[in-house]
Order: C-alpha cells, then structure tokens, then sequence
C-alpha cells in the first residue's frame, strides 16, 4: 500500500463534517410566568461525545490483554537515523471469564489527537470519542492453559495497531494469541514509555516504491526480532509459555500486510500470511513462499487486472495453497476498526459496505484461513463463494 493511497483515502470521505447532533448544546427550558418566583437559572449539562463500542468478540473464550516496549539494541532506526530500533506490541490471548482488571483504553488522548488531526477529522470528531472507543480485552486475565497459535498483526501507514482492534479480540477468543505491533515512526503517533510520543519521521521519507520496499523490510526485521524475543531463550513476555512456536502467522493491512509477505520470504518460522489490502512493490523470490500458504484479501477495487498493485505480478509467484478474494462495497479501512466506529460516530459513509458487516467479514474470512493453515480444520468457506456471504468474490486471475 503506498504512502499517497494510505494518506489520500481518508477515514471518512467528507473529513469536515462536524458532528451536530452532539455537539450542540441541549435547548435551554423555557422561562416561567411573570408572576411566578423563577428559580435561579442552572447551566445546560455539557453535551456528552458519542463514544464508539467494537463489536465483541464471538469466540467462547474472554480475552487478556499485555502490552510490551521491545528494544532491538542491534539495529539503528532507520527513520530517525539514531538510537535503537523499537516496537510497542499489544499482547492478546485467551483467557478464563470473569478474571483479570479493566479494560485499557483504545488509544491516548495524545495518541488519539494526532491520528485526527493527520485524518483531517480533528473538527468532527472529539479526541475523548475516538480514545474512548469500547473494547472488552482485560488487563491481567488468567490465561487458558495451553500452547496456542501466535498471530502477529501489522497495522497500515500512519495508522496505529489498535485500528486492527476487533480483528485481534476476535482471534484472541477462538484460541489464538495474538501480537499487535507499532513499528516505531510509523504512525501518526504511538505511545512509549517515558511519556514520549512518537511521530510519523518515516512519512517525511517514504514518497515512492523504493520507500515502501524499505518500510516492508524494516517491518520483516522488526517481525523476525519480535518472534525471537516471544520465543527465544529469554522470553520478554510472561506468558510466553501459550505460544505454540511451530504454530505462527502473519497478517497485515495495507502496508502492514506488504510486510506479511516480505516477513515470510525472510522468516521460515512464520507458516502462513495474508495481505489485507496492501500493494506489492517488491517481487517475491522466484522460490516463492516455500509451498507456504498466502490469502490476498482485497477491498473492492482490488481485482485481477492492475487494481492493487503487485498482486498480480506475484500471484504465478505464491507457490503454495493461495486464495485471491475482495469484498463487493468495500474500501481500504474496511479490514479495520474504522468503518464501524465511523457509523456509530455519524461520519458519511464512504463505502456501501456497513461497517459491522465489514468487520463480521473481516474476522470470519481471516479466522477461517488460519483455522485451516494452523490448526488443520478444513474450512469449505474458502473454496468458493457462500450463499451467506454474497458480498464476497474469488477470483482466478
């Protein structure tokens, strides 16, 4: 996904849209009779902002939630130029009901601020509705004994891992444990310890293919780093001893699942991939994935014939079980928390799809593919079109 698509296909198509209905303030009561002693007039209640709630997740287990600071001391960021490479991950896994703390907040206010000012949606939209945002994984859960498959999920350009938010509690409560990852300089603004927050430097560089080829390299490293300190002799994660490390995938949106393929072709430990929407401006080794199984899952413009670019050079190339499947009325965010969040906050619609059905798609295909290429449940929704699910089209280019 390029630099110019992720910053031009804004989360909502009108960005200045103000959101009336909650921000003007209640009507005032009306005066009392002349002859009567009128009480002392009282201050309208300042009007509450919407807050947005994410479809809960389907499967039978609650959700637990961790959050680690990585440092890669042997790299130097590429987008500051200085200083170690760092990550910041959210940790979800299956955990027993009824268990654990509260649940953390979406996004910081500053976290929050930052992505709408760069949306163009920092006068529709309050900071404390998009930070506010209702999850339901809970800090602290007890986890379900077991080893269980890893997932790794990277976000899109600009945008923070918690976009993909209902997708990791989804596959959090079916069994998976899931790792979240903000690639520091990526977003338009990730939390770190120390109270910094960190800025988008990579979007001041990444202008052409060459860009992007860098930002899917440096994401394939981050990948590899990540899995060696989840599984690795000096574990950074307390419950490390879930995670099945013959079991691990990777998906990604736009940019981020440009970085799923680039992380399989550098990475054997990762078994399966799927790109959500994201370009290919690199070419897969002529070797392939090495028979390992890849899903390309598009929005609605990404058909065979040039619609998303790279995926057609690098179909011949993807060597093992392989699906290319789009979503009739959708649009770039529709693999995202967006489009859900965007309906219950009154933004325009920019896509026909409704954002709770775009989500349920998102999950149910997703799930579907790594129930099949991690656990061995053959799962017919991939071998063709459901009756179920007419928005959804296989193609064979």
């Amino acid at each position: 996904m390029s630099r110019s698509r992720s910053r031009t296909a804004p989360l909502a198509s009108v960005a200045s849209v103000a959101l009336l209905a909650l921000l003007l303030p209640l009507p005032l009561a009306v005066a009392a009779p002349a002859a009567a002693a009128a009480p002392a007039p009282q201050a309208a209640p300042a009007p509450q902002a919407a807050v947005p709630q994410l479809p809960p997740p389907t499967g039978r287990f609650a959700v637990g939630q961790d959050t680690l600071h990585l440092v890669d001391r042997s790299r130097t960021d590429p987008w500051a130029g200085t200083g170690p490479r760092e990550l910041m991950v959210t940790m979800r896994y299956p955990a027993h009901r009824d268990t654990g703390g509260p649940v953390r907040p979406y996004l910081t206010d500053e976290e929050a601020r930052l992505l709408l000012v760069d949306r163009g949606l920092d006068q529709a939209v309050p900071v404390e509705s998009l930070a506010g945002t209702k999850a339901f994984a809970r800090t602290g859960a007890r986890p379900v004994a077991g080893r269980h498959p890893l997932v790794v999920l990277s976000p899109g350009f600009t945008v923070p891992r918690a976009t993909l938010t209902a997708l990791a509690e989804e596959l959090a409560s079916r069994g998976y444990v899931v790792a979240a990852v903000d690639h520091a300089y990526e977003s338009a603004g990730t939390a770190f310890p120390g109270g910094r927050v960190l800025t988008c430097l990579a979007c001041e560089k990444v202008t052409d293919d060459e860009g992007r080829r860098l930002v899917a390299r440096t994401r394939a490293r981050d990948v590899s780093f990540l899995l060696d300190r989840l599984t690795g002799r000096h574990p950074a994660w307390r419950h490390t001893g879930l995670i099945d490390p013959g079991r691990i995938a990777m998906a990604g949106h736009s940019i981020g699942g440009t970085s799923a393929a680039a992380a399989m072709a550098a990475d054997p430990r990762i078994r399966a991939g799927i790109n959500m929407d994201g370009g290919m401006p690199t070419l897969l080794p002529d070797g392939g994935l090495g028979g390992r199984p890849f899903l390309l899952l598009g929005s609605q413009d990404a058909r065979p014939g040039g619609g998303m670019s790279g995926w057609d050079a690098n179909w011949s190339r993807l060597d093992g079980w392989k699906r290319w499947i789009t979503f009739d009325g959708s649009n770039h965010f529709s693999f995202t928390d967006w489009p859900t969040m965007s309906d219950q906050l009154g933004l325009p619609a920019d896509s026909p799809l409704p954002g709770a059905r775009s989500v349920d798609l998102t999950r149910r295909y997703v799930a579907a593919f790594f129930d099949q290429h991690l656990r061995g449940i053959p799962q017919p929704l991939l071998d063709g079109p459901a009756a179920d699910a007419p928005e959804v089209r296989f193609h064979t280019p």
